[in-house]
């Protein structure tokens, strides 16, 4: 039989596009009639959200691609032009739905709600004269109209910032004929304001957007001229960053210069008010050097993720998710001593079913603990204030050796990062970034406890970052261990980190860029090797995304031994199911529900004897070979089977799920009329409260 050329283009679905598809099927959230409607529009701002960055990170290398090297292919085949070309499409038609929604399905039930969004030609006489005034006090005073001319060039325009492009008649204060202007509008502005109930007819909600104001009032600005149109525009800017590893002496510093630069990066996208005539169109589109294709019209205010600010301006629970309380194990909640607990058993924890805070408290707990001697760990995004950051300077403060690992790398937190480096600094916790050109994305905490006569390691494995914030919203693993192997596992890890010597060879743990890969791809053959023998042979893989080449191989080679695939990819997956001859054994799921799903599990049926791991690490390349990551075993029997039992939920959902076809698009599961609906995230909900 003729062995298949799994590198085959038409066998890999482009990762961008797989991105977008992602964004499509978070707009459809807001569509669903079954979700409350303030969600709905948290929805749609998170789709528009995702979609700059897409934009400022993705595009932006597309196109420095396509000027290097534009016969540059991936396993696609797609050349940057080419692939530009079906983004352009793609991303027009997002941003057009978007639109569509907000003004055909979100503003008309949030108007039935007694929620309204004024527009100019609806403000009634109070409300004009209250606006009138706020114009003058909060705006007028801060505002800088820049009039063009050869004394005043077109202003440095900020990456996503609200701008207005004013067209003027007449002639200016010293006489000449004024053509355009440019109004940049602060940051720090709002971006929309509440109407104060004594100017509306009612007791609702009455809300007017920043751009509405502008242009409601923008003649006071050029006293003596005449407006002759003013219309909104947004640049979108290369967001990303390159840090030379092989040409730098401080990591630190070249980062705090790179970020300096960031608002600045070329353009790749430019959002003007859809009504704005072409002449000025094209005014811009030659000012920033782009063409019609990086043209996107608003239909609305040109920055969609702003609205989601008025979620916490509205007390309407009847229109938002319904509050809940994660739940905290019962080994933890009998247990005041964290350590005791954890010593007695392995503790999971499944956040934000589950709540962080035990994480939180055990580091609180080391930190007043006489017996701790040191605490490790790595920081990826956390944030400056996060109390497990308090903790730790209470730890150094109290004369422990704390050591903490930060990726100043973490893209968009790179600015926190740094203030968190010189925060820890300054109370002697010993600071390290890492690894230079290999990015520290493992989450790890390691305390070394002195117990009699022996020294114990305790330690936290996480899927998800140490923020605590995010942990109430993002599906994350967090394990305690005071497992032997495991803690000397981790204490070795945090040493490589630290010195950069190698390290022996680990007793439980997977990790990037040395095992990691090469591990889970002999996991796969074994599987492989399993269904040929004809023994119980099936994988299940909970990731965040799949792109690396060799690992889809082998999962195509997986599916045409026999084996059952089972993948959850809440994202980009560039694998295709379905294709005869070589995935028709494979089923990928996306689940988009109340809660961003970010556990990474990795199932292996082994003959029947489940293997169970949880990582920091996508089957992506830069997590697989340029990122320092870990995956764990879960090897409690009890916490194992109730992955296991999470996964089939998963599995099993017909509320949430979208299955991939061959052709890279999604569907949603039609759930058939004797089914009853099945949520993961629901259930679990239910099943975690204790």
């Amino acid at each position: 039989m003729e062995t298949l050329d799994l590198n085959q283009p038409q066998l890999y679905i482009n990762r961008e596009l797989s991105l977008l598809e992602f964004n499509v099927r978070v707009l459809a959230q807001a569509k669903k009639e079954d979700i409350p409607l303030l969600e709905r529009l948290n929805y749609l701002c998170i789709s528009c959200s995702n979609l700059d960055e897409f934009f400022e990170v993705r595009v932006a290398s597309i196109l420095q691609m396509a000027n290097i090297d534009p016969d540059a292919a991936g396993s696609d085949g797609l050349t940057p032009a080419q692939q530009l070309e079906q983004i352009d499409v793609k991303a027009h038609q997002l941003v057009a739905d978007q639109y569509k929604v907000l003004n055909e399905l979100l503003i008309p039930q949030l108007e039935k709600e007694n929620i309204h969004f004024v527009r100019r030609d609806h403000w009634s006489a109070k409300q004009r004269e209250w606006l009138e005034e706020y114009f003058h006090e909060a705006l007028m005073p801060i505002l800088t109209p820049v009039g063009l001319d050869s004394a005043h060039p077109f202003p440095r325009i900020l990456n996503k910032s609200l701008n207005f492009i004013i067209s003027l008649t007449g002639k200016d204060a010293f006489g000449r004929n004024s053509g355009r202007a440019i109004l940049q509008a602060p940051r720090a502005l709002p971006r929309i304001i509440q109407l104060p109930r004594e100017v509306n007819k009612d007791d609702g909600h009455y809300f007017v957007f920043l751009s509405s104001i502008i242009h409601g009032f923008v003649n006071e600005l050029f006293n003596g001229m005449s407006i002759k149109g003013c219309h909104q525009f947004r640049v979108t800017r290369n967001s990303d960053f390159f840090v030379d590893d092989d040409a730098i002496d401080d990591l630190l510093h070249a980062v705090e210069g790179e970020l300096a630069m960031r608002n600045y990066g070329d353009e790749v996208r430019l959002e003007i008010d859809g009504k704005c005539p072409d002449e000025t169109i094209d005014f811009l589109l030659s000012h920033f050097s782009l063409s019609r294709d990086r043209l996107f019209l608003a239909h609305g205010p040109v920055n969609l993720n702003r609205i989601q600010s008025i979620y916490g301006l509205i007390d309407r629970p009847d229109l938002k998710f319904a509050p809940f309380k994660p739940a905290t194990p019962p080994q933890l909640g009998r247990s005041k001593d964290l350590f005791a607990a954890i010593r007695k058993q392995d503790i999971l924890l499944h956040h934000p079913f589950e709540s962080f805070s035990p994480v939180i408290e055990f580091i609180r707990q080391a930190a007043a603990d006489p017996d701790v001697l040191a605490i490790k760990q790595t920081l990826y995004r956390t944030g400056v204030n996060s109390p497990i950051v308090s903790a730790l300077i209470k730890a150094a403060l109290a004369g422990k050796a704390v050591t903490v690992v930060i990726e100043l790398r973490a893209r968009f937190d790179e600015k926190d990062n740094i203030d968190l480096a010189s925060k820890l600094q300054e109370a002697a916790v010993h600071v390290v970034f890492g690894v230079v050109g290999y990015k520290t994305h493992a989450k790890m905490c390691l305390v070394l406890r002195r117990e009699g006569k022996v020294l114990l390691n305790y330690v936290h494995l996480g899927t998800g970052n140490y923020h605590p914030k995010t942990a109430q919203i993002y599906t994350d693993y967090g394990l305690f261990s005071c497992n032997k192997e495991l803690g000397e596992d981790v204490r070795r890890i945090f040493v490589q980190l630290t010195s950069l010597g190698k390290v022996p060879q680990l007793h439980k743990l997977l990790q990037s860029p040395f095992t990691l890969h090469k591990g889970l791809i002999e996991k796969i053959e074994r599987e492989i090797q399993h269904a040929k023998e004809g023994k119980a042979a099936k994988i299940i893989i909970k990731v965040n995304a799949i792109v690396e080449d060799q690992s889809i191989h082998a999962l195509y080679r997986a599916s045409q031994a026999g084996v059952e695939v089972k993948l959850i990819v809440r994202g980009v997956c560039c694998l295709r199911p379905g294709i005869k001859g070589v995935s028709e054994n494979i089923e990928v799921r996306s689940i988009v529900g109340r809660f961003l799903e970010h556990t990474r599990v990795y199932a292996f049926a082994n003959r029947g004897e489940w293997e169970v791991y949880c990582a920091s690490a996508d089957l992506m390349g830069r997590n697989m070979f340029r990122r320092v990551e870990t995956c764990f075993p879960i090897e409690n029997k009890k916490l194992h089977d109730r992955i296991l039992h999470d996964l089939n939920s998963y599995l099993k959902d017909n509320a949430q799920a979208w299955l991939l076809q061959s052709d890279g698009s999604y569907k949603q599961i039609e759930r058939k009329d004797s089914e009853e609906s099945f949520q993961a995230q629901t259930e679990l909900l239910k099943e975690l409260s204790y």
